[in-house]
């Protein structure tokens, strides 16, 4: 899972953001993890500093021994501007669904729990455990207008205010 939310989560983290929801309950649904490398597209988000007019997001996710090597990025302005990069080393801390993973920035400096809350053939939900951070990513650049009613819908499902949702520019690549 090539998540930009990675990226962008530990950004959020540093800079802060306002609650979006009480907090979502612990994933259960088991992740099959191969499906979780390769490159994911960041389709919306709930706004956060760190990612303040950040457009066309990715998030690059390789098996690393244990866990994962990650390199999110976004360009900050819009897509004609220098990608800014963020790296980052991904574990997984709940082998039962593989659905809780924690993420370290910096050099292990600042880490982060992250939940994939839900995740279907085209996409996946991933949040953090108080609810502040929630990103819809894909492995393509764009969801179908069916896929992406579906995800929003269940990003209310999950308690989420889906109208306070970004929509970036999706990544040309």
């Amino acid at each position: 899972m090539r998540s930009l939310a990675t990226l962008f989560a530990a950004a959020a983290t540093l800079l802060g953001a306002a609650p979006a929801v009480a907090g979502p309950s612990p994933p259960d649904n088991r992740i099959e993890l191969t499906k979780m490398t390769g490159r994911w597209y960041e389709v919306a988000r709930l706004p956060n500093k760190t990612q303040k007019d950040c457009q066309g997001g990715t998030s690059d996710w390789v098996r690393a021994g244990d866990g994962y090597s990650v390199v999110q990025a976004c360009h900050k302005g819009g897509l004609a501007q220098p990608a800014t990069e963020w790296k980052a080393k991904a574990k997984v801390i709940d082998p039962k669904t593989n659905a809780r993973i924690k993420m370290s920035f910096f050099g292990g400096m600042l880490s982060q729990e992250y939940w994939v809350l839900d995740h279907k053939s085209d996409w996946l939900i991933l949040g953090t455990p108080n609810g502040n951070y929630m990103w819809l990513m894909s492995q393509r650049p764009t969801l179908s207008a069916s896929a992406k009613a579906q995800a929003v819908a269940r990003v209310r499902q999950l308690g989420y205010d889906a109208s306070r949702l970004e929509f970036p520019q999706p990544a040309r690549n």
